[in-house]
């Protein structure tokens, strides 16, 4: 049966909030803007206001939103969000041109996935836990035997230490992602507790695949991020710890070698 006609044009803009796995990975997110009117609009500049970040924040790849279409327009993540906010939503500012006329709109934005609470904690997190240590993954991924198929790997967790007294980190656990899983079942038990006065040091972290199959090392764009389970002067928190470009290269590299073949959907090998 044909669908039925979509409703007349409300004659509004509608906004929400949305971040892709691969938008993760690049440390953005994206204002989607519906144009619910009848008539094709140009944005001009596109700012997402928010109290959980210091400043107004600007969208790039500004295009044409057609009439009751839908664009969505990328963000970048603020380094120092405003941890001390008390904020829980925020609005888009458009300006934009239609039949040669210069309009603005300022609409507030839907975030059913609560987005930005979840990138303004995490990185709150962070920095509290940069008063304690800088943590890194180092460029190389070792592995057992010849690194063949059925290797287990070793990524290697740098701790440096700020040589200052101050709050108390404990890593409980450190979980992977479709690609990668460290410890025994895809999490690792880590155990560790830091303060900023002790010695820095390096921990070697045990990894698998976590899948042999190419749909999931050509689909996941979080390959390389893995969630860490902490407590800061005992309060919880989760933040997501990156490979760099090197150690990225090397633990794909790694993780192929472990796999011997990669499975396709129909269960060929390649």
């Amino acid at each position: 049966m044909p669908l039925p006609p979509k409703p007349p044009p409300s004659g509004k803009l509608i906004a929400d909030i949305e971040q892709s796995s691969r938008d993760g990975a690049a440390n953005q997110f994206q204002v989607w803007v519906d144009n619910d009117t009848d008539r094709t609009i140009t944005p001009t500049r596109v700012t997402y206001t928010d109290g959980r970040f210091r400043t107004p924040l600007e969208a790039t790849r500004l295009r044409e939103i057609p009439s009751q279409a839908r664009r969505g327009f990328q963000i970048a993540q603020p380094d120092r969000p405003a941890c001390d906010s008390s904020a829980t939503g925020g609005t888009v500012t458009v300006d934009y041109r239609v039949d040669g006329e210069r309009r603005t709109a300022t609409v507030p934005v839907s975030d059913e996935a609560d987005v930005i609470e979840r990138i303004a904690s995490a990185r709150c997190l962070e920095l509290e836990i940069e008063q304690v240590a800088h943590l890194s993954w180092a460029d190389e991924v070792t592995a057992t035997g010849d690194g063949g198929k059925g290797s287990v790997g070793t990524m290697t967790l740098v701790i440096d230490t700020t040589g200052k007294p101050g709050p108390t980190l404990v890593i409980d656990s450190i979980a992977g992602n479709p690609v990668l899983s460290p410890g025994e079942h895809g999490v690792y038990d880590a155990a560790l507790t830091i303060t900023g006065d002790q010695p820095s040091q390096r921990v070697p972290v045990p990894v698998r695949p976590s899948r042999c199959d190419a749909h999931a090392f050509g689909e996941s764009g979080s390959f390389n991020a893995f969630a860490f389970n902490v407590h800061i002067d005992g309060e919880p928190g989760q933040f997501v710890l990156r490979l760099g470009p090197t150690a990225s290269v090397n633990a794909i590299d790694y993780a192929k070698a472990s796999c011997g073949f990669l499975t396709s959907i129909g269960g060929g090998e390649g």
